[in-house]
């Protein structure tokens, strides 16, 4: 039983209309900067093997490819550090607006690159180091942006608000395969010479678009009732690891259950478009819209359930269902039926992990103390994510010399699920919870050493 604040602990209510307005701002920056991340993992499927890695050896150009769109996942616990560390110290606010042009600036660049028949070896590297920089962005954007709108909503409606941050995320997503169906029906010569660049292109605007939004953003009243009372904490990460070092795991765990979206949206689109099974590039891109397209519906529709039922029973829907539905995605593959791909693919992505994927950033969130708060959803969020984000790469070896071992790609999905379901279980319910007691840990009076007044 949560223990009741006292009277003066209790954040002001949100400005009217700031809820919304929060939740609307992360739906149209995570789908900007997703749309960014997502076009790499379609180009890395379909187009960087032929452009930026030695086409003499097909597999291996691949497999060097999907270990490129890995990359961004190993960088981003990096930036994790960093970003949560000043989302704490200065707000979400200023950590959205930066992330959100970080992104728009590496991705337009990676459109700019030379090939690897034009400089060598020097291409991919500076391939790599954009795509670096691509992962430090994203990994303050869902953190900050999930904080943000969870802060500002009101405490009975906090997953549905949280939601707009994944609904984005999605929407980025589909907006990325919309805009490579006609650029994957190219001619193959007028595809790998300029087609590819021009999705990276359009991100120019992310960063114009995404600082207009941004930027009219209140700060949220719980940070800002934090800083004039307590004072911002001065070393977020000494009292994340001191008071909140078992979420900060539980976090590591639930976020792996992200594999699914790696192994869905990148192994996936590689098995189905490979020789083996010969699908064409243009239908798997409609399955991942269509997917895509019944996920924005579903992820609220499970947010909300998560506001009436509680936080554990939905994310354990979406983790075990995953587990099972990933078995029969790949399989209707393997089967070369597109009409089953698609589907299981709906099933699979559109609904089912969607109840992961929708309630994750209220149920991390309301893990954490609005001091340590975006750190903590940041660096356990990250380092699960870099695992799920390498997952792509360990599937491409385990499935064989030929890339056509479906069932062992499927087993490893699967296990990959397991750890969120130990963690949500082993997780507190806090969709009652007050939103100023959130996280709250008995704890010595914080000293001058350890806070910064505003």
């Amino acid at each position: 039983m949560s223990v009741p604040a006292a009277p003066h602990d209790a954040a002001p209510p949100a400005p009217p209309g700031q809820p919304r307005k929060a939740a609307t701002a992360a739906w149209i920056g995570s789908a900007l900067e997703y749309y960014d991340f997502f076009i790499y993992g379609s180009a890395a499927a379909l187009i960087f093997p032929k452009v930026f890695f030695d086409e003499s050896d097909p597999a291996t150009a691949t497999l060097l490819s999907l270990a490129t769109f890995g990359v961004a996942y190993a960088a981003r616990p990096v930036g994790a550090l960093f970003l949560g560390h000043f989302g704490d110290r200065v707000g979400r606010k200023k950590i959205m607006v930066f992330t959100l042009i970080l992104m728009g600036v590496s991705t337009f660049l990676i459109g700019c690159l030379p090939t690897r028949d034009q400089v060598g070896t020097l291409a991919p590297v500076l391939l790599v180091l954009c795509r670096v920089l691509q992962g430090i962005s994203a990994a303050g954007e869902q953190a900050s942006a999930n904080s943000m709108t969870l802060e500002h909503a009101p405490p009975n409606r906090r997953g549905f608000f949280t939601s707009f941050t994944l609904s984005g995320t999605q929407g980025g997503q589909l907006l990325a395969t919309l805009v490579f169906l006609p650029i994957a029906a190219l001619p193959e010569d007028q595809l790998l010479s300029w087609g590819w660049r021009v999705p990276f292109w359009l991100s120019i605007g992310v960063a114009v678009v995404g600082y207009v939004i941004r930027r009219k953003l209140d700060e949220t009243p719980a940070f800002a009732q934090q800083a004039n009372s307590e004072g911002v904490v001065k070393l977020p990460l000494v009292v994340l690891l001191r008071e909140h070092w078992a979420d900060v795991l539980r976090v590591v765990g639930g976020a792996l259950v992200a594999s699914v979206s790696t192994i869905f949206t990148v192994w996936a689109l590689a098995y189905a478009t490979s020789g083996s099974v010969g699908m064409s590039r243009s239908s798997m891109l409609w399955v991942s819209a269509l997917a895509n397209l019944v996920a924005l519906a579903a992820i609220p529709l499970w947010a909300t359930l998560s506001d009436r039922i509680g936080r554990r029973p939905v994310f354990l829907v979406g983790a075990v269902g995953s587990a099972g539905a990933m078995f029969l995605y790949l399989w209707a593959i393997s089967t070369g039926s597109y009409p089953l791909t698609m589907a299981l693919g709906i099933v699979t992505f559109g609904i089912v992990y969607s109840a992961a994927n929708g309630v994750w950033p209220a149920f991390y969130g309301e893990m954490f103390s609005t001091r340590v708060r975006l750190s903590g959803m940041a660096i356990g969020t990250q380092i699960g994510f870099a695992v799920a984000g390498f997952a792509v790469t360990f599937a491409a070896r385990i499935a064989g010399p030929d890339g056509d071992d479906w069932s062992a790609v499927a087993l490893f999905t699967a296990a990959l699920c397991v750890p969120p379901v130990i963690a949500a279980l082993s997780a507190k319910e806090t969709a009652r919870i007050p939103t100023e007691q959130l996280g709250e840990r008995p704890r010595r009076p914080a000293t001058e050493r350890e806070t910064v007044t505003a």
